[in-house]
């Protein structure tokens, strides 16, 4: 990706765009990864560009979510509002409420990278090698870090 590849820039922005869940700034966290990985490029080699691309992309959305630019409400959250409470006795409902608090409150605690990559798993339904390949670390990492989310919900959703 030495240059520019309009066929490559659309594939990258639509594999961005899938882990941002649409993003409207996606072009925008793409551009700037590209202008860091040139400036990368200067002083080291890079043997994946475009994995590096999409890692960098992703953490500059990270940083402007953290700095409260890009406040996104997460799927898990939505698709608990938009969730019928028809049929459910309220203290069951007040149970699942509480019980999804736990598990959000948990998903907020993972490492970023864990989190991610559980995500990424559970809601994409990426294969662990994709995301392996996509991250550009071993399937056994990706391995770890899913065993490793799901203890933690486990913990969190038991109380």
């Amino acid at each position: 990706m030495s240059e520019f590849d309009a066929s490559r820039w659309d594939e990258l922005l639509r594999k961005l765009r899938r882990r941002l869940r649409g993003d409207a700034s996606s072009e925008d966290y793409l551009h700037s990864a590209f202008i860091r990985l040139q400036r990368y490029r200067q002083t080291t080699s890079v043997s994946n560009p475009d994995a590096f691309v999409l890692r960098t992309a992703t953490n500059i959305a990270i940083d402007h979510q953290r700095r409260g630019r890009w406040i996104k409400p997460e799927p898990w959250e939505t698709a608990c509002e938009l969730m019928p409470a028809e049929g459910r006795l309220p203290d069951e409902a007040l149970e699942a409420r509480e019980r999804l608090k736990r598990v959000n409150e948990a998903l907020g605690r993972m490492p970023p990278r864990t989190r991610e990559i559980l995500l990424m798993h559970r809601l994409e339904g990426m294969k662990y090698r994709e995301i392996a390949a996509t991250l550009g670390i071993s399937q056994g990492a990706v391995e770890k870090h899913i065993a490793k989310a799901t203890l933690v919900l486990l913990e969190y959703a038991e109380g």
